[in-house]
């Protein structure tokens, strides 16, 4: 072991541990599980079949609603981001999503996936 191997380790060890929080499964299209959890205090959506990231990073903003500009539609190309908002209750998942300067939006609902 040499010398800066010992340093690694006590930076590694005082690093801030990533903390994820599962908020629940949604169902995209009514079929499709998307996956939201929260880490470092940002939302994240994932879609089960294939790790898509819908959202990925958004800011929390209050009860229970998040902002970002890292929306995607798996519908269309990956590298198409929007602004997006989504508010999450407790039986579903709110998202508007709006690109060049909010003059094209699009929002719509999923429901929790049931356990």
């Amino acid at each position: 072991m040499n010398i800066k191997t010992p340093l690694l380790l006590a930076l590694l060890a005082s690093a801030p541990a990533l903390h994820a929080e599962t908020l629940g499964t949604y169902l995209r299209n009514g079929t499709e599980p998307v996956r939201v959890f929260t880490e470092n205090n940002q939302l994240f959506c994932t879609r089960v079949s294939d790790g898509f990231e819908i959202c990925n990073g958004m800011d929390p903003q209050g009860d229970n609603t998040w902002q970002g500009r890292k929306l995607k539609n798996p519908d269309g190309p990956s590298w198409i981001k929007a602004r997006g908002t989504i508010i999450i209750s407790e039986n579903e998942m709110e998202l508007e999503g709006c690109m060049m300067g909010g003059t094209i939006c699009k929002s719509m609902a999923w429901p929790v996936q049931p356990e």
